[in-house]
């Protein structure tokens, strides 16, 4: 009797541990992201240089100087400045110089003496930036201020020839790239080292995420550390010791947060015929009829060959026979989905085009049926 009774409270007990654990599964997030993969720290960003150079030793496949008096007034510059005396009124027939613009990308927390790849671009007529070096090049930031200097043998990645008017290349020889070809000389401050309270900016405004990220970060450092501040940025309470305050943000950027389902979205390329949708995309029940329309023009030379002895002429003219057909487009039941993979079932039962495709979404849009936005680019 005692026995039987322990069995049964025993087995009570592991019901009630798998029920337990059966409601845990079901309210864990059916996805999860880390901070760092969703947001980041506001004002802590890359910076874009921009810089003007000029490209020497090239093979004869430089920029023509008389039709880019830029180049040369800019080689004439640069050899002044260099101490050589150029007379005035020298016409100057170059074809081994090209004038480029250099730009870099600035990462955030660069220092001095940091090495940057750049990407080297010209801006005149030159046929080919292969074999060049690119001269000693200021990269400038918005502000005017340089940040870093850039110089070094271009990379291209292609080749061309050209014989007797004949010219075959593969890929893009106008442009190129440095590798480790511009040393920072100039420090960007970021907000992270100022004392003041830290803010996280997420990608895309969600007020669901930003409400995940302030709990999870509450929950993990306690009441206060994370306060929202609108749709899309955090205010945290940091550490006021630079090395805390780094350890700080790698364990925030680490914590995982309930992923929030992104808003419905079509996005539609008109010129390529591209059609892209998220697994937020709903679709009601609803009839669709589409049919095809073309239109065919065809032209049959007709030959007009005059009487024996008539002194007439043979007359070629054209006949044109145009030809209008209008497929059959029965009408189709489309049952609702409420996962992509029935939304994409349904519309691959009406066996429409990508073109035909961007006409029906449009229409289902209008319709009501489509639950999404609709992007064109």
């Amino acid at each position: 009797m005692g026995g039987r009774m322990v069995r049964t409270a025993s087995f009570s007990l592991a019901a009630l541990a798998l029920l337990v654990m059966c409601a845990a599964l079901l309210a864990a997030p059916a996805h999860a992201a880390r901070v760092k993969d969703l947001a980041n720290v506001q004002g802590v960003r890359n910076n874009q240089l921009v810089g003007y150079g000029l490209v020497v030793g090239l093979d004869g496949t430089g920029d023509q100087t008389t039709q880019t008096p830029f180049t040369t007034q800019s080689l004439m510059s640069m050899l002044s400045n260099l101490g050589i005396n150029v007379p005035p009124g020298t016409r100057l027939q170059l074809k081994n110089v090209a004038a480029v613009m250099v730009t870099a990308t600035l990462p955030p927390f660069s220092q001095p003496g940091q090495q940057l790849d750049v990407t080297v671009s010209s801006m005149g007529n030159a046929k080919s930036l292969r074999g060049g070096t690119l001269l000693l090049t200021p990269l400038k930031g918005l502000d005017g201020e340089v940040y870093a200097m850039a110089q070094g043998s271009v990379s291209v990645g292609g080749a061309g020839a050209s014989a007797a008017g004949s010219r075959a290349q593969i890929n893009h020889l106008s442009a190129g790239r440095i590798p480790s070809g511009a040393t920072v000389e100039r420090e960007v401050p970021t907000p992270f080292a100022d004392d003041g309270a830290l803010r996280l900016e997420l990608a895309t405004a969600d007020f669901a995420t930003v409400r995940s990220m302030v709990d999870a970060i509450n929950r993990s450092f306690g009441p206060g550390t994370a306060t929202a501040l609108d749709g899309r940025v955090i205010e945290l309470r940091t550490p006021m010791s630079p090395n805390e305050r780094v350890f700080f943000m790698a364990q925030i950027e680490d914590l995982e947060v309930a992923g929030s389902r992104a808003p419905a979205r079509v996005v539609i390329n008109a010129r390529t015929g591209s059609v892209v949708m998220n697994q937020s995309v709903r679709l009601a029940p609803v009839a669709v009829a589409h049919g095809n329309l073309s239109v065919t023009v065809s032209s049959t030379p007709s030959v007009s060959q005059p009487a024996p002895f008539a002194n007439g002429q043979t007359v070629v003219t054209e006949r044109a026979d145009i030809e209008i057909r209008q497929g059959g487009g029965p009408i189709m039941h489309l049952d609702g989905g409420a996962q992509l993979a029935d939304v994409v079932k349904a519309l691959n039962l009406l066996g429409a085009t990508p073109q035909d495709l961007i006409s029906i979404l449009q229409a289902l849009k209008t319709a009501g049926a489509l639950t999404a936005e609709l992007e064109i680019i």
